[in-house]
């Protein structure tokens, strides 16, 4: 049967728009209709009190969640609890993110999220593999252990064919020309991050097909006056994609400020960079035998390096509004349609139009989650 979302404040292409219902059959919008529509008056009725209807959020980088680090447990149980900890704050779609790790690990990732795709695990998109072809001087908290230079048998991995997208953050100085044809050729989705890169190196990357940016300012050259670095040259393309942590610890807000000015518009994603923190009740986790903990939503080792974020997508959009002063429709769209279009997927996810899947975020007055819905069924939210 039919369902209207009806009585609510709805994000469209073309702004915010009251006085809409939206409809949904078997998982997918097929139009926007007045209330006087006689599909209306025929479907089941979901009344959203005059919240606010956004696309569901996107994150293409989730290291965890619900207590789970999917490094530890590269299983489809894992990754279904950490979409249920992430669905909690809006998010619809994400890709389960293993930090660098060995080989025997990433193709245990690879063949769980594999099989969670084909199960239909709620909002898993593909996977996110963050190393381990990066750069020792700017490896963060990655164990510069499991660092490697990209071999035949590596790229085969990578870009072993599945239903969902592979995104593979690497370093463009350790990686040929050819590793970079082969990845590009064969659908993976390369960005450049944890790199020592110079602009142009950077700029070489991005004409063999690098697509975006992995935590934009974090682990990577900085802009300067006689080098503009990774960042200048993230900043000055046109065509790529960067992600934020708008945590207000990864970047200062006026960096993001300044960075999104820059930016072509409608390039830049928010990431959240998630921890198991994120819908846990547990502050702790171990990271190579490291225990690590979040205190007012920063995940620090001992020594102060940040390892990963204990932020939501939720969170993050607020942040862009409130920190930034993005206006809430492109904070929205950050968190959705540009995800979507980086992950090329924004014929099917990311707006809320005919032909769309129906994931949803609603939101009330201060950006809260109240319900999220994936393929047309409420997954958070009360009964």
């Amino acid at each position: 049967m039919t369902l209207a979302l009806v009585n609510g404040r709805v994000l469209t292409d073309n702004g915010f728009q009251s006085g809409f219902a939206v409809l949904v059959d078997d998982g997918v919008i097929t139009g926007l209709a007045l209330p006087s529509d006689p599909r209306v008056r025929a479907a089941e009725r979901h009344d959203l009190g005059g919240r606010t209807l956004l696309p569901g959020f996107i994150d293409c980088q989730v290291n965890g969640g619900g207590g789970v680090l999917f490094n530890d447990e590269p299983t489809v149980e894992a990754i279904r609890r950490i979409g249920e900890a992430h669905a909690k704050f809006g998010t619809t779609g994400f890709l389960p993110t293993l930090i660098s790790d060995d080989a025997d690990v990433m193709a245990k990732a690879i063949d769980a999220v594999n099989t969670a795709v084909e199960q239909g695990v709620p909002g898993v998109l593909g996977i996110h593999l963050e190393g381990p072809f990066i750069a020792p001087e700017r490896k963060g908290v990655h164990d510069p252990k499991k660092f490697r230079i990209a071999n035949a048998d590596d790229i085969a991995m990578v870009a072993r064919r599945h239903g969902g997208v592979t995104l593979l953050t690497l370093a463009p100085e350790r990686a040929d020309d050819e590793v970079l044809r082969q990845l590009v050729a064969n659908g993976v989705i390369v960005c450049a991050g944890h790199t020592a890169a110079d602009y142009d190196t950077t700029r070489k990357a991005l004409q063999l097909g690098v697509r975006g940016f992995t935590h934009l300012f974090n682990a990577m050259t900085p802009f300067t006056s006689r080098e503009p670095g990774v960042v200048g040259a993230a900043l000055d393309d046109e065509g790529s994609w960067c992600g934020l942590i708008a945590d207000g610890h990864h970047v200062h807000p006026a960096s993001l400020r300044v960075a999104i000015k820059a930016k072509a518009r409608e390039k830049m994603i928010l990431v959240t960079d998630a921890m198991p923190p994120v819908g846990s009740d547990d502050p702790n986790f171990v990271l190579k035998g490291e225990t690590i903990t979040a205190r007012d939503g920063i995940c620090q080792t001992a020594d102060g390096t940040l390892a990963g974020s204990a932020l939501d997508m939720a969170t993050a959009v607020r942040n862009t509004v409130d920190m930034v002063g993005v206006p809430h429709d492109e904070a929205a769209r950050m968190a959705s349609t540009y995800p979507a279009a980086f992950l090329g997927l924004d014929r099917t996810h990311g707006h809320i139009a005919a032909g769309y899947r129906a994931d949803f975020v609603v939101t009330d007055n201060n950006h809260d989650v109240v319900e999220t819905w994936i393929g047309g069924k409420k997954v958070y939210g009360a009964a």
